[in-house]
């Protein structure tokens, strides 16, 4: 089967810049431009990847996120927007979304960042249905993609359960903000590392029960990040 894409962007140029780049690397592609329309599809049917536009009539990209998420749709989400603020950026990730593109892009990045993506959800058809990685009270499920904290389910993003299981792996291991951005979104561009710092602040958020002296998820200051068996 291939891989579907869905393009929700309601400036024509680059829905069609998009598209046609899409449809270069072979991938099946349907595009809207109307946020309600966009999240219709994106409920109705399976895609392997949804390329969201910020600001968009009738629904914007951030509420589309929140609604698939609560809707416990976990496709990767790669956000497009012309706001280049951090504030910014933070509220797509909190919302969602698994990587963000600023605009103007080159189409070079944009196909990077889709080719990433689509290792992951690869990697993620390929892991072994028995694998479990078990931490005390912590379990990860990694061919079902389930997480469970004193029993209770924690639901979690796709980008969220990647960078999870990616560092549980190695407990104990210190990594880079770069190894990280390497190994979980497949890139490493410099001025991206707060992609990172994010993802681990969410992930803090539903793991931790002080974040103030974080447990499982510490700093190694001038390092990066460690999961440590709690």
């Amino acid at each position: 089967m291939k891989t579907h894409i869905l393009v929700i962007e309601d400036d024509q140029d680059i829905n069609n810049l998009v598209t046609m780049n899409l449809k270069a690397m072979h991938l099946d592609v349907t595009s809207c431009d109307d946020g309600q329309e966009g999240l219709d599809k994106a409920l109705a049917s399976a895609f392997d990847l949804i390329v969201l536009d910020l600001m968009l009539p009738n629904l914007d990209g951030l509420e589309i996120c929140r609604r698939l998420r609560a809707n416990e749709v976990y496709t990767p989400i790669l956000m497009l927007t012309a706001r280049d603020s951090e504030a910014d950026r933070v509220i797509g990730l909190e919302m969602g979304a698994d990587d963000y593109l600023t605009k103007p892009f080159s189409i070079r990045e944009f196909q990077a960042r889709v080719k990433a993506l689509l290792r992951r959800v690869a990697l993620l058809k390929e892991s072994p249905a028995e694998e479990i990685l078990s931490f005390h009270d912590l379990e990860i499920n990694v061919g079902q993609r389930i997480v469970t904290l004193a029993s209770a389910p924690i639901e979690l993003t796709t980008t969220e359960f990647d960078l999870l299981t990616y560092m549980a792996r190695r407990p104990g291991h210190a990594f880079s903000r770069t190894q990280l951005l390497d190994g979980v979104w497949g890139y490493q561009h410099s001025g991206y590392e707060h992609t990172v710092n994010s993802h681990i602040n969410r992930l803090r958020n539903k793991l931790e029960i002080d974040l103030d002296q974080p447990q499982r998820i510490k700093t190694v200051w001038g390092v990066g990040y460690k999961f440590v068996e709690a």
